[in-house]
């Protein structure tokens, strides 16, 4: 079995962020030359605020990917803007990293399945008494 090794693109958030600089960030996400599930790793190790267009730009990025079965992934966000990205639930959209490498490392690891889960009769019963809530 081989598993091939596909390219991952490493873009840096600027500081600010105006609707010239996301126009045409988002033309070269268009453009990135993986075709079909293109990988991008947004550091944001510049960004100094998590601005309404840095959120809507960062979304849209996302987008962008998914259109063609990709995925982004954040690296290098500063302490002070990973609670921001917690509090909007951004967290759950996007993985975060420390650093660049890290966050390139995670799309050439091999998925591995997450265990059935396994509940209880007692469980399963506050399962649905929650849902019919």
């Amino acid at each position: 079995m081989t598993l091939q090794v596909r390219a991952v693109t490493l873009k840096h958030l600027p500081e600010e962020m105006t609707e010239q600089v996301e126009r045409a960030f988002l033309i070269e996400l268009r453009n990135v030359p993986h075709g079909d599930r293109p990988r991008i790793v947004m550091n944001c190790s510049s960004l100094r605020g998590m601005s309404s267009p840095v959120i809507h730009f960062l979304l849209c990025c996302l987008e962008e990917a998914m259109k063609r079965n990709g995925d982004v992934r954040l690296s290098a966000v500063p302490k002070t803007l990973t609670a921001s990205l917690q509090t909007l639930g951004l967290d759950r959209l996007f993985k975060m990293f420390d650093s660049d490498l890290e966050a390139i490392k995670s799309f050439q690891r091999g998925a591995v399945p997450a265990p059935p889960l396994v509940r209880n009769a007692a469980a399963n019963n506050a399962v649905a008494a929650e849902n019919a809530a």
